[in-house]
């Protein structure tokens, strides 16, 4: 089959390019057509053989599908190129006229547009490409290994030539350096030298582990080895296992690796900060995203586990996950939802990760969540939503994604009322927020909850008559709504059976009810000073 491409003047230069331009030759014949599947090389991904949907150019200058770098960057892994050179995927940036040109050479061959490729198939892809990089890397090894043992089988047919001639000094000599060599070598403390030298598998050994109960985690692996990681780890940094075990193919060995680490940092806190590296993170996030049941749950728990430790938070933002968590928290399984929500509620506790976790676009998932997910679900959304609603950037993204209308109307579900009203308290001490939930008839619904007194805990009580207080500063809508509510009635109440903080806002909203009460008698009393209001 030819090729679509041929140089002007027929001639090819160094590496198969010629300094003549490109002419393109369509070849058609009565039998064949042209082939579609032929694009040219420079419109093709490196990496992942097709045409790019999206390319991007990285820092060392070369184009790639913009998804194959991403499978990169989160497998630590920089492909070798045909010209030996390995990419810089430091920055990115989209190459708009590459892209341009792809479309254009579609449309003139006919040949279909390309699409945007499935994570998984690059990432399979890729790791393929890692199995191939590592195992080319160990016969070069073997190859170096096998040359420096042929000289040495040299350097012995000297030494027992020189030995037979010189007996029997120099053998007993020899004998005792051999000795020597072998008795340093089969002490060394390093775990790997031992494996090779008795060509035995790894050894598992206990790590530091507390009890382990199990959660509504359900395994495919219920029955493991609890807490075993090789002997590795014990001469080498505390990562290194599970970072070596999560970038292996072998689906079965992630999960067995995950679940581990899960445990390890169940309750261990010296383990979670010991064990949250930037290289374990890097390595934790395909894992993440994977499609096994085994696999991602347990991914994501762990997550949740290392999240616990304060020195924690700001360094798994800063790693890139909170996007992978939003993402599943949107299309997940239950069982991940639950654990994707509990890992934003604690990320959320650290003040430096409130606004990237709105900016990210945390805030609508978990909105969603609040009313579609299970009870652990909609517990941890909650409580992450009144943590980020903290900050005034986020309560006005809040307020803009319709949320006012939603939260009064969770209020009602007596399971998380009481974790909503925290955040319908966060967002009435804004104007944007005050003016929405007044927009939506918050002044009757608050009235409405306290009128079932009894039926309230002490928390929900004070948060009610707290979120009332707020929206009445500086608010003559209040007044005129609480007035049509009949709230003094109920304000009454709380000032008598109330906490004393409860008391003390009910006993000011009162006063400053009745003052615009006395302050309407006033104005139908008296007559209009025209003359003052044309001066002021």
């Amino acid at each position: 089959m030819y090729s679509p491409f041929r140089k002007a003047n027929g001639e090819t230069g160094r590496h198969g390019r010629s300094k003549s331009v490109w002419n393109i030759f369509v070849y058609r014949s009565s039998s064949s057509k042209f082939d579609k599947r032929d694009p040219p090389k420079e419109l093709i991904c490196p990496i992942y053989g097709c045409l790019m949907f999206d390319p991007v150019v990285v820092s060392s200058g070369q184009s790639f599908e913009r998804t194959s770098v991403q499978v990169c960057k989160d497998l630590g892994f920089k492909p070798q190129l045909q010209n030996g050179l390995n990419p810089d995927f430091t920055n990115v940036i989209p190459n708009l006229s590459l892209r341009t040109t792809i479309l254009t050479w579609c449309e003139k061959s006919g040949a279909e547009k390309p699409q945007q490729p499935d994570y998984y198939a690059v990432e399979s892809v890729v790791r393929a490409s890692m199995a191939s990089t590592s195992s080319s890397s160990i016969s070069r090894e073997d190859s170096r290994i096998r040359r420096e043992d042929s000289r040495i089988r040299v350097s012995e047919r000297d030494l027992f030539k020189g030995v037979t001639e010189n007996p029997p000094m120099l053998l007993s000599h020899a004998a005792s350096e051999m000795k020597s060599r072998n008795n340093h070598f089969y002490s060394s403390s390093s775990s790997e030298e031992s494996v090779i030298a008795n060509n035995s598998p790894l050894l598992p050994f206990k790590t530091r582990l507390s009890s382990y109960s199990s959660s509504s985690s359900q395994s495919t692996s219920s029955e493991i080895i609890s807490g075993e990681v090789p002997s590795s780890a014990s001469t080498s940094s505390e990562d290194d296992y599970y970072v070596v075990q999560f970038k292996k193919l072998d689906v079965y060995e992630q999960e067995q690796a995950v679940i581990s680490l899960r445990k390890s940092t169940r309750t261990d806190e010296g383990a979670r900060v010991s064990l949250c590296t930037p290289r374990l993170l890097s390595a934790l996030k395909p894992l993440l995203v994977s499609r096994y049941a085994g696999v991602q749950p347990n991914a994501v728990a762990a997550l949740v586990n290392l999240s616990l430790a304060e020195i924690n938070k700001v360094k798994i933002v800063r790693a890139g996950i909170t996007s992978l968590l939003i993402d599943l928290l949107k299309g997940g399984s239950e069982e991940t939802k639950e654990h994707a929500a509990g890992a934003i509620f604690s990320l959320a506790l650290e003040d430096d990760n409130k606004t990237a976790i709105g900016v990210l676009g945390a805030l609508q998932p978990l909105l969603h969540a609040l009313r579609s997910g299970t009870e652990r679900t909609r517990h941890d959304s909650a409580l992450a939503l009144y943590h980020l609603t903290l900050v005034q950037s986020n309560r006005v993204k809040l307020i803009k994604l319709g949320a006012a209308n939603t939260l009064l109307g969770l209020l009602k579900a007596s399971d998380i009322a009481g974790k909503v009203m925290l955040v319908v308290c966060n967002l009435a001490v804004c104007q944007e927020g005050k003016s929405a939930l007044l927009d939506s008839n918050a002044v009757d619904v608050l009235l409405g909850i306290l009128r079932n007194w009894n039926k309230l805990d002490e928390s929900t009580r004070e948060n009610s008559v707290a979120a009332l207080y707020s929206l009445s500063q500086g608010s003559l809508r209040f007044k005129s709504m609480a007035k049509e509510a009949k709230a003094g009635e109920v304000l009454q109440v709380v000032v008598e059976r109330g906490s004393g903080r409860a008391r003390e806002k009910a006993k000011k909203m009162l006063i400053a009810m009745q003052r615009r009460v006395k302050e309407e008698y006033d104005d139908e009393e008296e007559e209009v000073n025209w003359e003052g209001i044309l001066e002021g």
